[in-house]
């Protein structure tokens, strides 16, 4: 019985229409998933074939009629003032339509805010970085604006600068601030319980100091902006991980109200951090293209990027660790000191968590120093200070069980936490996957057997190491409003300001409403993000938007349903609890032949469109929300050479209920990829002796991982903890905590293959010989 050509008239009609319409929002009273048919299967991205045809637009791509090319003159100069500046050269080159200047009208602009307000400006004659933004050309073509401003006369005062962490809190060190010091402040102090009374119960202590590389963003689209003014509005396609934030920095630079702001973000070449908001080459662009009265491009060149638009800070650790002989943890006692550049104070900003909150331990203090030196500032970078907290946390709990003379799984295991001693409130966690990562990840690793095998005689060494880790956020940040709408033929559509920075989420949102609509993930549309039109939520970064969008998703699929429901069940004269959704139509659960298409049903195409709206709003379950990982290496290393190579790898991640396994599986692999490069081959080179310059801004002497040094077939463990507390979709982050333990977890390989511990990140072939022929001090480790 098949009832799609009857159609509801008059008064049943309006009753069924004003039950449609009877429209709950939020997520409070939905209960969360259990079991899913279509969320958590392995689906290609569904614009998989937009990003490999080249058919998807990304910034990088737009055009515009009447479009200039912006290019922006920076200091060479690690600390500079700028004594005198003449530009009208430049201005009367071919093809150039505008120049600006730190005196052109409306460029007197505040940037990087501080502890008691701005610190710089836009373009700034005191330059505190070999990068620092002094003027900016638009001209016809890239090659004249380039030539343009080649062609701006700058004298210079040149400044004595300080970029490493001991010279710059020196006695006497070159002030990069107004401050008495170099210092961000006093170092911060966190912690509980009684360190000293932890380490005097202690019958075994470890002590060691490590220090991590500066990791630098390198995305593979450029950032940049393209924007015109349509009158007072402005409209700016930006390659960006949230629009919504972007438009609050431009609306604040420019003085406009946000209703006069649009930023669009259709797509975007990763960001890992780095483009969660806009940078000054937007509000550039936007004054050149006001001055010009034309459309401005304005895209950074690689070498730039790597030395003014964000990093990942060096850090440098000292981690002593107490515990009974059964390995029961008594004292943590954890300091750290880095530095986010010259306009920055977050150098160790989340650094601390993982001593604070990774495992159980009654007594933990931690402190932490940030340092201001003559360098591009940082920005955030997948797990923001966790990866370093991870190398020394980490590898001084491997050098603890080797004292111990226990297996560092066990050593774990013995561990592991059940609330948030993190937080104020000590809140219980609402799930806790750390056990069972470790325990299915060492099974299916193969840790014992690993462990177990007899030295290779010879200069080629293997070893296996473990590292664990936890992401602080991962659990959602709201708020976010996402609207879902289906339409006569069947079709659905959802409408949410969240970015897709290149992990999938339009498809794992089309797999969201097509759980609950049962309309085939294909025949679902996803609205590129928008500022004019769609709906707010913060920026794709921190690992929220799965935790936060998809309950919002969720829930608007859900109202839709309800509506669908009330309008099918005054048709087939049940009762709505009656009836299920499956496939494309609506049925009686009792009796399937009972059914409707819905692509045919006359009442839905009477009603035009059912809407509905999701909200996702602060959690109230008042317990703590977060994912946690395991990872396993074994490397290979050669001891006459020092080079290290990646045989096997596996990472067990807790990250909730897995929306796409396919994209999850790549997600975690790029975390791994990343947390590759942090252990073994990044770092940003700085001249501290002479200019202050980043040496290696390119990609030739920055060595990325490619594709010849990446694992091959890493194993991938999705450890699903059933979590029905902390979302209504039982899902947590996975972007951050996936390449937290990765860079230890090489580490901890590497020092069990050769016996000698290499606490340097990068660990470089000359790091491995040096320290294969430093003297053995395995509690402490041995330096470079």
């Amino acid at each position: 019985m098949i009832c799609n050509d009857v159609a509801l008239e008059g008064v049943e009609l309006e009753a069924a229409l004003a039950e449609a319409l009877n429209t709950p929002t939020g997520t409070a009273d939905i209960p969360a998933w259990t079991d899913t048919k279509v969320v958590g299967q392995r689906l290609p991205k569904i614009d998989a074939y937009e990003r490999v045809s080249g058919t998807a637009v990304y910034p990088s791509d737009i055009t515009l009629p009447g479009m200039l090319h912006a290019a922006v003159l920076r200091c060479p100069h690690g600390h500079a003032r700028v004594k005198k500046l003449d530009a009208s050269r430049a201005a009367k080159m071919p093809g150039v339509r505008a120049v600006l200047t730190p005196e052109s009208p409306g460029a007197d602009i505040p940037w990087y805010p501080g502890e008691k307000g701005y610190v710089s400006r836009l373009l700034d004659t005191h330059c505190r970085f070999a990068g620092d933004e002094i003027a900016a050309v638009a001209a016809d073509t890239p090659y004249q604006a380039f030539d343009a401003v080649r062609a701006i006369v700058v004298e210079y005062e040149v400044l004595p600068n300080v970029v490493g962490l001991d010279a710059a809190l020196a006695p006497n060190a070159p002030a990069v601030l107004d401050g008495p010091t170099n210092r961000a402040g006093d170092p911060r102090a966190q912690g509980r319980g009684d360190v000293a009374a932890g380490f005097a119960a202690a019958e075994v202590t470890v002590e060691g100091t490590y220090s991590t590389g500066t990791q630098l963003h390198v995305p593979i689209e450029l950032h940049g902006a393209v924007v015109r003014w349509d009158g007072p509005k402005l409209v700016a396609w930006d390659s960006l991980q949230g629009v919504f934030p972007a438009q609050n920095t431009y609306a604040r630079a420019l003085a406009l109200p946000l209703s006069n702001v649009r930023v669009i973000g259709h797509y975007m070449g990763g960001g890992f951090g780095s483009k969660l908001d806009t940078g000054k080459y937007g509000v550039i662009a936007a004054l050149l293209a006001k001055q010009a009265a034309r459309p401005v491009r304005l895209f950074m060149t690689r070498e730039d990027t790597m030395r003014a638009i964000g990093n990942r800070p060096a850090v440098r650790m000292t981690v002593k660790l107490g515990a009974k002989k059964d390995g029961t943890l008594t004292a943590i006692d954890f300091s750290c000191t880095g530095s986010g550049g010259a306009y920055s104070a977050g150098g160790t900003g989340g650094v601390n968590w993982l001593p604070l909150d990774l495992y159980r331990c009654p007594n933990v203090n931690t402190v932490s120093t940030n340092v201001y030196i003559h360098a591009g500032p940082e920005r955030p970078f997948r797990g923001p200070g966790h990866p370093q907290g991870a190398w020394a946390l980490e590898q001084a709990m491997d050098t603890l069980a080797a004292k111990l003379g226990m297996d560092p799984v066990a050593l774990r295991l013995k561990n592991v936490p059940d609330i948030s001693q993190g937080r104020q409130d000590q809140a219980r966690y609402t799930s806790t996957g750390l056990a069972t990562c470790l325990t299915e990840g060492a099974k299916t690793f193969g840790w014992t057997e690993a462990r177990a095998r007899v030295p290779q005689a010879g200069p080629v060494r293997r070893g296996v190491g473990v590292a664990a880790g936890m992401w602080r956020g991962g659990g959602g940040s709201p708020p976010a409003t996402i609207i879902v709408r289906l339409v006569a033929d069947g079709t659905a559509s959802v409408n949410m300001g969240a970015s897709d920075i290149g992990n999938g989420t339009k498809t794992w949102a089309a797999m969201i409403v097509a759980e609950e609509l049962g309309v085939p993930v294909d025949r679902i549309g996803i609205e590129h993000a928008d500022t004019a039109t769609t709906q707010y939520t913060g920026a794709s970064g921190g690992s929220k938007t799965v935790p936060t969008e998809a309950p919002a998703i969720r829930a608007a699929a859900i109202e839709v349903k309800r509506q669908l429901l009330a309008l099918a069940a005054a048709d087939l004269k049940v009762d709505a609890t009656a009836l299920s959704i499956a496939d494309g139509a609506v049925f009686v659960t009792a009796d399937p032949s009972k059914r409707i298409v819905i692509r045919q049903f006359r009442p839905l195409a009477q009603r035009g469109v059912l809407v509905g709206v999701g909200v996702r709003g602060p959690d109230t379950h008042g317990m703590a929300v977060n994912p946690w990982g395991v990872h396993f290496a074994e490397v290979e290393v050669d001891t006459r050479t020092g080079l290290v190579r990646i045989q096997r790898y596996l990472a067990a991640q807790d990250s909730g209920k897995v929306m796409n396994r396919l994209t999850y599986d790549n997600q975690v692999i790029g975390a791994i990829t990343m947390g590759q490069g942090l252990a073994l081959t990044e770092d940003r080179i700085m001249d501290a002796a002479h200019t202050g310059r980043v040496l290696n801004a390119n990609m030739h002497d920055y060595k990325v991982p490619t594709a010849l040094d990446a694992v091959v077939a890493p194993v991938i463990v999705a450890v699903d903890p059933k979590d029905t507390t902390c979302n209504i979709a039982a899902t947590k982050g996975l972007g951050e905590p996936a390449t937290i333990p990765a860079a230890a977890a090489i580490a901890n390989a590497v020092a069990h293959a050769l016996g000698v511990r290499v606490v340097d990140a990068p660990i470089s072939p000359q790091r491995v010989l040096d320290a294969l022929a430093a003297p053995r001090t395995p509690a402490k480790g041995v330096r470079s």
